[in-house]
């Protein structure tokens, strides 16, 4: 039996490390690459891993519930993202839900939950008999998603919204930046769905919460009751504690300036080799169109030389590749392979790692 013997024929496409190992160079994940965040990083490795967590985890709700200025009631931990989605998911289908909407663009998890439990998918927003999702800056594309802003206005909703704040705290766009704190500008009439490990650096520890909107306590009840025991373990309890401390956010809010003049070099490198960009992107990665009718066994072979990248077709934009953010040796590296690939020089106008050209 192989390998490929033991993979679900329906397995969800991720980035980050796969069956040849951990790429030298990943573009393929929205981590923060100026991380791990080392405040972060001692908690994680300082953690008590001897010992159960608290299985109500009071101080670690209190913590969160003070950083978002919420009692901590309101506070539903979760093992990770896609865990909450599943489980969300799951209490929509209990309530009665027969569909979930989610964007034309948007993470497979959202749809793929619905599609397990029978529920019917809406692509494109709209308003959907039970469950809708956003997420802002929206994956792949790094955009605001025109669903919350009808949220945000205040509009009123029957059914569950969840908002993915998965990139909140690395919005680089300097109007609505993260500075430490969520921001009042997100909408409090929906749920807020929180993974600190992408902007800490850290996305091998897998935590997440939930925040429930202004009356939400029986849904909290009940998606605790959704719950197994204990779904967030030391490490990641350690993640999220160090979440709400003032160093942890002050290193945050100092690397999205070395992220800012990371992405004007990378991108300006897109341009040289001739590759299309989904201009807009308010986050640390950006979508392109690569200059090339073999994409997929171009992507075999930089991946053969320790470079991925994200293919977005299961995001529904064949041809297209999302880049995370790196730091300038990487992006040299991604010159050098892609150069070496094409067989031709491509001219090299990018002079510095703050995004000067030539």
């Amino acid at each position: 039996m192989t390998s490929s013997d033991l993979r679900p024929t329906s397995a969800p496409l991720h980035g980050g490390p796969d069956a040849a190992g951990i790429p030298v160079f990943d573009f393929s994940t929205n981590s923060n690459a100026c991380g791990p965040c080392p405040e972060a990083l001692h908690a994680v490795q300082m953690a008590d891993a001897t010992r159960y967590p608290d299985p109500a985890y009071t101080a670690l709700r209190e913590a969160l519930g003070a950083f978002h200025g919420v009692a901590p009631g309101r506070i539903v931990l979760a093992a990770s993202a896609s865990e909450f989605i599943h489980r969300i998911t799951a209490l929509a289908a209990q309530q009665g839900a027969v569909q979930v909407a989610v964007s034309p663009h948007s993470y497979g998890d959202y749809a793929q939950a619905a599609q397990v439990r029978g529920l019917d998918v809406l692509r494109g927003g709209g308003a959907a008999v039970g469950l809708q999702w956003a997420c802002e800056p929206s994956s792949p594309l790094g955009l605001e998603d025109p669903a919350v802003r009808g949220w945000r206005e205040g509009e009123v909703a029957s059914v569950l919204r969840v908002l993915d704040c998965a990139y909140v705290p690395l919005w680089l766009d300097p109007d609505g930046a993260w500075t430490g704190a969520p921001s009042p500008r997100l909408p409090s009439a929906c749920w807020q769905l929180w993974t600190p490990n992408k902007a800490l650096g850290l996305t091998g520890v897998r935590a997440a919460y939930a925040v429930a909107p202004t009356g939400g306590e029986d849904a909290v009840q009940a998606l605790t009751a959704l719950a197994p025991s204990w779904p967030v373990g030391a490490h990641g309890v350690a993640l999220l504690q160090a979440w709400t401390s003032p160093m942890v956010q002050q290193w945050l809010v100092h690397s999205l300036a070395t992220l800012r003049d990371w992405k004007a070099r990378q991108q300006a490198l897109c341009t040289d080799l001739g590759w299309t960009e989904h201009a807009g992107s308010l986050a640390n990665y950006f979508c392109v169109q690569p200059a090339t009718a073999t994409l997929q066994g171009d992507l075999a072979v930089l991946r053969a030389s320790g470079i991925k990248l994200r293919d977005t077709t299961s995001f529904g934009l064949p041809g297209t590749v999302r880049l995370g953010v790196l730091p300038p040796d990487a992006q040299d590296a991604l010159r050098a392979a892609w150069q070496a690939l094409q067989g031709r020089t491509i001219p090299n106008r990018v002079l510095t790692g703050s995004g000067e050209t030539s």
